[in-house]
């Protein structure tokens, strides 16, 4: 019972797309077209990119990239919007949760030492509105992008040009939140240093050649077999490890959810609700569900009742705001600062602050901004 109450609570989106899921399946009897639900490409795209990334990760390019960049600050606010910064950029290519998983950490070992935990956890939490909102740029940077890139067919210049203004004011956003939140310049302690392993450049150079490889992949230049054959075998030969590192929760959500949106698209009744109010209403429906559902289910459902898929790219992408399961990515923070947290009142006996209702109102501030953007942009 304990590790079924413990599976649950690690992977509520998980539990919460099986159990759909399979109640569709009561209403859609599986059959050949279940076949049909399955859209290999994005599964393909996303698995090899979590093998490279997982990768470069192995051989210390996360670190050592951090590391450079942080011995030249040595302020906790000068530190705090470097790694705000690091957050929004390396999600644009990185994808918004493998920044956080490469990045919170980090910050943490580095700042907690300071024994400003207020100000650690408003690190933490601009952190992950700059993953979640940079991440909206690039077709790559979250999996909701992925999907809805390659379901609708956008060329990449459109793409870029469409979450282009959002993106741009987002990182403002970040560099205002930073100033207002994160206050004072007091001195940081030294830096461990943490670049215990030397970079190998060979192994470098092969996993960049094999991210451009995936990137060529999403925007139809190579096809999706070859490029995961390559990566596959690559990693076999050179870092079997990976294979470990990717995120197959992730993998099979979309499968359970690939297979609830194909049922629904053949249930009368939902098909014909759905569609009307996605029809007139795309943004705020994508918002919404977004708060509910999270952003990627929110997208894939979605999907299935409107042609605007540059509607849904938007709404998306604002609805990761807002509530903590708005965005998968968001839980990952959580996860990190409620072990420290522990940790710290075990320790010292305090009481700690409230990060659920802190970033909650953060992220209801931001999404209330870039909503009031998107109606400026589209009156």
């Amino acid at each position: 019972m304990r590790k079924i109450t413990s599976t649950i609570r690690n992977n509520p989106i998980l539990c919460i797309s099986g159990l759909l899921a399979l109640i569709s399946c009561f209403f859609v009897l599986p059959d050949l077209q279940y076949l049909s639900y399955i859209n290999v490409r994005v599964l393909a795209i996303l698995f090899g990119l979590m093998l490279i990334v997982a990768a470069l990760g192995h051989i210390g390019t996360f670190d050592v990239l951090t590391n450079k960049l942080l011995s030249k600050v040595k302020t906790y606010r000068g530190i705090s919007l470097l790694m705000s910064l690091l957050s929004f950029f390396l999600s644009m290519f990185l994808t918004n949760d493998v920044s956080l998983v490469t990045l919170v950490p980090f910050a943490i070992m580095v700042l907690a030492p300071f024994g400003e935990n207020r100000k650690l956890m408003f690190t933490l939490i601009i952190m992950t509105v700059a993953a979640n909102l940079a991440s909206m740029l690039t077709p790559i940077g979250n999996p909701q992008n992925l999907y809805l890139y390659d379901n609708y067919k956008i060329a990449l210049p459109e793409f870029l040009l469409l979450m282009l203004p959002y993106s741009a004011l987002s990182l403002a956003l970040i560099i205002a939140l930073t100033f207002i939140l994160v206050k004072g310049s007091d001195k940081l302690p030294p830096l461990k240093n943490t670049e215990a392993k030397k970079l190998s450049l060979v192994k470098l150079l092969i996993y960049f050649a094999l991210f451009v490889l995936n990137i060529l992949t999403v925007v139809g230049y190579v096809h999706f077999l070859i490029s995961l054959g390559v990566t596959v075998i690559a990693m076999l030969i050179m870092d079997r490890k990976s294979f470990k590192k990717a995120d197959y929760n992730l993998l099979v959500t979309f499968v359970f959810f690939f297979i609830l949106i194909g049922n629904i698209g053949r249930i009368d009744a939902i098909t014909g609700a759905l569609s009307g109010l996605v029809s007139s209403y795309p943004v705020p429906a994508a918002v919404l569900s977004s708060q509910i559902i999270s952003n990627v289910p929110a997208a894939m459902l979605l999907s299935a009742f409107t042609d605007d898929g540059k509607s849904l790219i938007i709404g998306t992408n604002l609805g990761g705001l807002g509530t903590l399961i708005a965005s998968m990515a968001s839980l990952i923070t959580y996860r990190f600062h409620a072990k420290f947290s522990k940790e710290q009142k075990e320790k010292t006996g305090e009481k700690q602050d409230n990060y659920i209702l802190n970033f909650t109102i953060i992220n209801v501030v931001m999404l209330v901004i870039l909503f009031g953007f998107y109606l400026i942009l589209n009156r």
